[in-house]
């Protein structure tokens, strides 16, 4: 009981500590933050982040939450910058440098070279007297009393810290630059946002040969052999000028052999729906799923501006394409 109780007080504190080296942070929002801001937004380069350990972890992890809301951004190690990376960098750039000492020899070795090409300099520093500091354009200072690390040696508080402040960068640039939604979506294609907010009907519906049509006055047995073929429980009813007469679903199967009709006899006409909801290619699949959602339809026709069907989809479609 007694390590269980030492472990949550050690934990708590942890925790206690970095909230405290986060809110300090407020009182260092001020005009060197602002000019920051302005030195990125008038960049026509991108954001190069360096730094060493645990500074370059995290300014990883800067880099790409930049990259990600809109700032172009990467990570350089240092040491590598020394050795060959520092062509990656240009004169049109603007560097990110972290180090809590502000004295990390890997990136002060860069200093010179850095001031010679005229790379304009933002460092992140604890220690705004550092020589990072000093040489750098503008200093956004992270400084943290103490680390939570009981020996006050093990970057934690400070890296914590840092972070935030990168994420305060991040986001400011983010509403600067009047970065949306569907700018976000962009740059995250493979996750959930990026596939509601980029994938089309015209994506995922199903065309051509695939798209279950039959005339009006087909006999319902021959509709249903048609649902069968394209399998995707439904079909499109046409008149005779190809517009959209009316949709046939398995749920309205499932209705029709409540009313004891002869599927052998009854033609498609008595009882399709007529029209029913449609979707058009150019929607958002999501738009489409919100469709279904709201009429509590599983399927959906495609028609183009005179009402011809052109597609078809469904609930699994949109299921397989990720959109729910």
């Amino acid at each position: 009981m007694s390590q269980s109780s030492d472990l949550i007080q050690s934990a708590q504190r942890t925790i206690r500590l970095e909230l405290e080296a986060v809110e300090g942070l407020l009182a260092h929002i001020d005009a060197d933050f602002v000019r920051a801001c302005e030195m990125i937004l008038a960049s026509k380069g991108r954001v190069v982040v360096v730094g060493m350990g645990k500074s370059g972890h995290v300014g990883n992890k800067i880099a790409a939450t930049l990259a990600s809301t809109g700032t172009t951004a990467f990570f350089v190690h240092p040491a590598e910058a020394s050795h060959g990376d520092m062509g990656m960098i240009t004169k049109e750039d603007v560097i990110l440098a972290l180090s809590n000492s502000g004295t990390t020899n890997e990136i002060v070795t860069l200093l010179p070279l850095i001031k010679r090409l005229g790379i304009q300099m933002i460092s992140l520093t604890g220690n705004p007297e550092s020589t990072l500091a000093k040489a750098a354009d503008v200093n956004l200072n992270v400084h943290v009393t103490h680390e939570a690390c009981p020996l006050n040696l093990a970057p934690t508080s400070s890296t914590t810290a840092a972070l935030v402040m990168g994420d305060a960068l991040a986001v400011a640039l983010l509403e600067a630059r009047g970065f949306t939604a569907e700018d976000f979506a962009f740059s995250h294609p493979g996750g959930a946002l990026g596939r509601r907010l980029l994938l089309k009907v015209e994506n995922v519906m199903h065309s051509g040969a695939e798209l279950p049509s039959v005339p009006r006055g087909t006999l319902l047995r021959d509709a249903l052999m048609e649902m069968t073929r394209k399998g995707l429980g439904m079909t499109a009813i046409l008149e005779t000028d190809g517009r959209l007469a009316g949709i046939f679903t398995d749920g309205d199967l499932r209705r029709t052999l409540d009313r004891t009709i002869d599927i052998h006899t009854a033609t498609i006409d008595a009882v399709m729906t007529p029209h029913g909801k449609t979707a058009r290619a150019e929607m958002l699949a999501a738009e489409a799923l919100k469709i279904m959602e709201d009429h509590r339809i599983g399927a959906l026709i495609v028609v183009d501006n005179d009402d011809r069907p052109i597609g078809a989809l469904n609930l699994g479609d949109l299921l397989r394409a990720g959109v729910m």
